[in-house]
């Protein structure tokens, strides 16, 4: 299928390896672009279905407000599907190995958590720590990855991704969603991630990407925490409790009209 651009990838390995594996940070992460053959970005850009083409899960939670996803794709968006099923490919996987020097990743083509996701004005994410085990079959969660498919984001939209070390309680990235970007980070109990800051774009322009998380039958032991869902933790004082606060309003009226 070849939508990854794998030349760029393998000339470009052992800067990823030492960007991935910076002791200066508190987990492990790097930021990569022109991630997709240009061609293939584009046809996986123009088959992006909008929202109001339905399948889309848009239900409102305390901590996520205007975000859509998608996980299931017909013959009519055949790109997406492809790119996923790549994304999930023994080849892609092992790649990541490479990089990461994570061993055995496993990926999941049920995408489950993940898949296509569109956000739309006031949308938002808080910053959190990602579920530690997959649902199904229990194995451990230890990487994501997010290909950003937004041509000319501005600024002054957004939706930026953040990345915080919470013990200092300090934002250590500010990474703009940017066409054709990578990003792929370790998950444990201290890669806080999310995008906080509502989105502030013009009618028709939403905030696209593609998700994937990978995961091992085991882990290093000093690394295994208590099963957990998701947890969220308030970076923004007064102004993250009212926008919380609102949006669990909402995310009640919903499932009082269902």
């Amino acid at each position: 299928m070849k939508y990854i651009n794998y030349d760029a990838l393998l000339s470009n390995i052992n800067q990823l390896k030492e960007e991935w594996n910076n002791s200066e940070k508190p987990f492990k992460y790097l930021v990569y672009d022109g991630f997709l053959n240009s061609d293939k970005a584009e046809e996986i850009l123009k088959e992006y279905p909008p929202i109001s083409a339905g399948e889309w899960d848009g239900t409102t939670y305390i901590h996520q407000k205007n975000k859509f996803t998608k996980t299931k794709f017909g013959q009519e968006y055949i790109n997406l599907q492809n790119i996923f099923d790549e994304l999930n490919s023994p080849y892609f996987l092992n790649l990541l190995s490479e990089i990461t020097g994570i061993k055995e990743l496993m990926g999941d083509k049920e995408l489950f958590g993940g898949g296509l996701h569109q956000s739309i004005k006031g949308a938002f994410l808080n910053v959190h720590v990602d579920f530690n085990l997959h649902e199904k079959n229990k194995t451990h969660r230890r990487m994501n990855a997010i290909v950003y498919m937004n041509k000319d984001w501005k600024a002054e939209y957004k939706g930026y991704l953040e990345l915080w070390d919470m013990n200092k309680k300090q934002q250590i990235e500010y990474i703009a969603p940017l066409f054709n970007r990578l990003v792929i980070f370790e998950t444990n109990e201290v890669s806080y991630h999310g995008h906080p800051k509502p989105l502030y774009t013009p009618e028709g322009v939403s905030r696209k990407s593609l998700a994937v998380y990978y995961y091992t039958k085991t882990r290093e032991q000093n690394e295994i925490a208590p099963e957990h869902n998701t947890i969220y933790v308030n970076t923004e004082g007064t102004k993250g409790l009212i926008k919380t606060f609102f949006s669990s309003i909402k995310s009640l009226k919903e499932r009082i009209l269902k």
